[in-house]
């Protein structure tokens, strides 16, 4: 089905569309700005008051547990809620986050035993949430991740470590290639600006927006 933008006319096949990550790519941004612009309903991640959190990056093996089933089941709630409940007045709706974040991270961060009961839990409720139509990986190399992480300031990812943010793009790919019937598209977002740079943004819009893609992985780099 094709969606008109009251905005700015811009047509797109979509109705659901993911943006994501590693921690500091600028999912988050992106999908403000396109929201904002493409009169899009916006779903962000409420990660920023959880108080396990901050506890996590100071002492992970001792927080890694709770802070994961704390995210998990509020990525659930959030999700539900929100894709249920219809916006009349939307074009589509775009999130800076998708549910399967909740496994990639864990099993970067949890014991053995300990993700064993976790990927238990993640699998039974798993199924009940729809796939987006499109999902969006900015892919940012981890030197760059680690200087966008230092530019916001934020004190409780001071400790985040290249070692980490590799674990997780790790988790992404190996997501990727076990999920052949999804629609994948994978930006390499190295030597681009698109907070700051309009022509930046406006190449990432027409790859996320105007071009229909195939299930499966693609790649685009800008």
């Amino acid at each position: 089905m094709y969606h008109f933008s009251a905005i700015s006319g811009l047509k797109t096949f979509l109705n659901y569309i993911v943006i994501e990550g590693n921690i500091g790519a600028g999912k988050t941004s992106l999908a403000k700005s396109i929201a904002s612009e493409f009169n899009g309903k916006l779903i962000l991640e409420r990660f920023g008051d959880n108080p396990f959190l901050p506890k996590f990056y100071l002492d992970p093996e001792r927080y890694a547990f709770p802070l994961e089933l704390s995210l998990l089941a509020d990525r659930y709630n959030q999700m539900k809620n929100e894709l249920n409940e219809r916006d009349l007045f939307s074009s589509f709706t775009i999130a800076d986050y998708y549910f399967m974040k909740s496994l990639i991270f864990a099993r970067s961060t949890l014991q053995e035993d300990e993700f064993n009961i976790y990927q238990q839990i993640f699998n039974i409720i798993y199924s009940n949430l729809p796939q987006p139509d499109l999902y969006v990986y900015l892919h940012v190399n981890p030197d760059n991740l680690l200087r966008n992480i230092r530019d916001r300031g934020r004190d409780y990812e001071k400790k985040i470590s290249r070692n980490y943010l590799e674990k997780i793009q790790k988790g992404y790919f190996e997501f990727f290639r076990q999920q052949p019937e999804m629609t994948f598209l994978v930006i390499d977002a190295n030597n681009i600006d698109f907070v700051n740079n309009k022509n930046d943004y406006k190449n990432l819009v027409h790859m996320i927006l105007e071009i229909e893609y195939t299930p499966g992985l693609n790649r685009v780099i800008l």
